[in-house]
């Protein structure tokens, strides 16, 4: 087992995960370039200074705006909604690996009496009158349904009988997220925007096994470095720690992933094979990587084992946007930032959309880190980036006052 350090764990996945060094990703072929390389981006409806999948790209991808996310999801149908951590946005391309998932969801709405024929009913509509929203699909009435995007929890509960049957027919596959406006989900029929040769594919996955097997790799390779733990990072996979285990030794033995052992750290952690020349090029000192100073997500892949981030890092972060106001450590919402290989404090962006202009909140610089010149200039000119990102002018914050 290769043994390596802390700095170059970190330097491999921050060049793993495009933040290190000169842009990998750029424009809008590198944010679909990204987002096939981590599997997939969670999404979030929050916006605050730009929603979380649409952050997750600017730290990366070079020239990135926001209206290339919506393109690539709802003009050139590259990348679906649909869940997987949590709800997230993947590549298209992957749709005959969530076959079992739509088979589930397909066996889970059989439950409930009444759901075929509205499904019939719902289906019928759309063919004929283009996307709808749960507010614009004439479906009268509440029924008790719960929906299969989580398998968990309480089955039966009352629910709009519009909203179940689109929501129904949206985790089995037959409609997709055609367009949000806000936070309302528009659908339509997804043989309309996807092909026939996708759709019919038949399932890359011969058993349950394999499917499990498929999902960890792609979240080991979300991250770039993973341990075979408890952790944030499996969300959204129904597995237990003996399927865990089986999966992980089935990459292993398939030489899918090899073990990496990091100084300092009990547990060894794991990394695609396919990752082992970004490796080389950590370990064999010959490259210098150019320091970028980028804002990261709260849900960015990167950051989806906290623990593993905190034992590379050093650095703790909780995403406090749940936390009660007064329990509060830093802020409502409240970004990473990332200089070079080391998470060097926090920052709190603010977008207020109508006055057109972005407010820094506060900044918090991590013990150690000491506030010099050239440093402030480099977050003023990342803020300056957030701003234009957001359409906005920028405030100007004085590290010792207030915006």
């Amino acid at each position: 087992m290769q043994t390596i350090t802390i700095d170059q764990a970190r330097q491999f996945i921050l060049l793993k995960q495009g933040l290190l060094g000169e842009h990998r990703f750029i424009n809008k072929d590198g944010a679909y370039q990204y987002v096939r390389q981590a599997g997939c981006i969670q999404y979030d409806p929050v916006d605050v200074c730009g929603k979380n999948a649409e952050l997750t790209l600017q730290s990366r991808v070079k020239n990135f705006k926001k209206q290339m996310l919506q393109d690539l999801l709802y003009k050139d149908h590259l990348l679906v909604d649909y869940a997987d951590k949590e709800l997230s946005i993947w590549p298209s391309e992957d749709w005959p690996y969530f076959t079992r998932y739509r088979e589930n969801s397909i066996a889970h709405g059989r439950h409930f009496p009444g759901i075929p024929e509205l499904e019939k009913e719902a289906i019928d509509y759309i063919r004929k009158n283009g996307p709808v929203s749960s507010d614009t699909l004439p479906i009268e009435g509440t029924i008790f349904w719960h929906s299969s995007m989580h398998w968990s929890g309480h089955w039966h509960k009352e629910s709009l009988a519009a909203r179940s049957v689109l929501e129904q027919l949206y985790t089995d596959g037959v409609l997709l997220i055609h367009h949000k406006s806000g936070s309302r989900k528009y659908y339509d029929l997804t043989d309309k925007y996807l092909s026939h040769a996708l759709l019919t594919a038949p399932d890359p996955c011969p058993d349950e096994a394999s499917w499990l097997a498929w999902r960890v790799k792609r979240r080991i390779g979300a991250i770039g470095l993973l341990w075979n733990r408890r952790s944030d990072a499996w969300l959204g996979i129904n597995m237990d720690t003996a399927q865990r285990e089986a999966a992980f030794a089935k990459l292993e033995t398939e030489s899918m992933i090899c073990p990496i052992q990091v100084e300092g750290i009990r547990f060894p952690l794991y990394m695609l094979t396919e990752d082992l020349p970004i490796l080389e090029s950590v370990t064999s000192g010959q490259q210098m990587f150019k320091p970028r100073l980028e804002f990261l997500a709260p849900l960015d892949p990167m950051l989806w084992d906290r623990k593993l981030i905190e034992a590379i890092w050093n650095y703790q972060y909780s995403w406090e946007i749940y936390t009660p106001a007064v329990k509060r450590k830093y802020g409502y919402y409240v970004l990473p930032m990332l200089y070079g290989d080391r998470l060097i404090g926090r920052i709190e962006p603010k977008a207020d959309k109508k006055a057109g202009t972005l407010t820094i909140q506060n900044i918090w610089l991590e013990p150690g880190i000491h506030q010099k010149k050239e440093l402030s200039a480099k977050i003023e000119k990342s803020v300056q980036r957030l701003a234009k990102f957001n359409n906005c002018s920028y405030h100007y914050f004085d590290f010792n006052g207030s915006p």
